[in-house]
């Protein structure tokens, strides 16, 4: 087992995944109106921006930028879900064994 492209294949899954939330967001404008019905949750579309504008690694701090919550959370989060998936991924992989 090739446990240097098992994790590439995670990082690259975990990119993917917020590439395609953003998106969603993109062509689909009514998402946000959902989500701006919540403001005692979510952040403010001039508080995204705000904290967005040093929000370099977007898919670890997507949910800080987003939610009303603070950064040590956030990393925590991030790296639970990065585990989370590649463990997805890799057992995925395990039981499908292409030929």
């Amino acid at each position: 087992m090739n446990y240097s492209r098992i994790i590439l294949a995670g990082l690259g899954a975990t990119v993917a995944y917020f590439a395609i939330g953003g998106l969603s967001f993109a062509l689909v404008p009514q998402l946000g109106d959902e989500f701006r019905k919540y403001p005692a949750i979510y952040r403010t579309q001039e508080g995204i921006v705000l904290i967005g504008i040093f929000a370099v690694c977007a898919f670890v701090l997507h949910n800080y930028v987003n939610l009303k919550i603070g950064l040590t959370l956030t990393l925590q989060q991030a790296a639970a879900y990065f585990i989370e998936w590649t463990v997805v991924g890799i057992l995925i992989g395990v039981i499908y064994k292409p030929k």
